[in-house]
């Protein structure tokens, strides 16, 4: 029977960080793609948070995790806010046209 330990965590951890990071750098046109590629990297460092707290046995990777939760929750709620405003006023989510707005 295999045991899973902190290094199993830290592995998937990586692998959905890496998951994120392509989804960012690949992906530069759709902005919906790029917020959840935002959340997946959000994702592996709370895996790699609560898997540190459990091996260290300490809460406090646990609890900085919640907060990081409501950070992202709140994120997620406020960007896509800014997208459904914005295909209002232009008609268009596309990221090229956004980076026209940069001053």
């Amino acid at each position: 029977m295999i045991e899973i330990g902190i290094g199993h965590y830290l592995t998937l951890g990586a692998i959905i960080f890496l998951i994120g990071i392509v989804g960012i750098f690949l992906n530069r046109k759709n902005i919906i793609v790029i917020l959840m590629s935002i959340e997946l990297i959000l994702l592996a460092v709370n895996i790699n948070l609560v898997s540190f707290s459990i091996y260290m046995n300490d809460i406090s990777g646990q609890i900085f995790t919640l907060f990081i939760l409501t950070v992202a929750a709140a994120e997620a709620a406020i960007g896509l806010a800014i997208i459904v405003v914005y295909y209002r006023n232009s008609g268009t989510i596309r990221v090229e046209e956004i980076e026209k707005l940069k001053g």
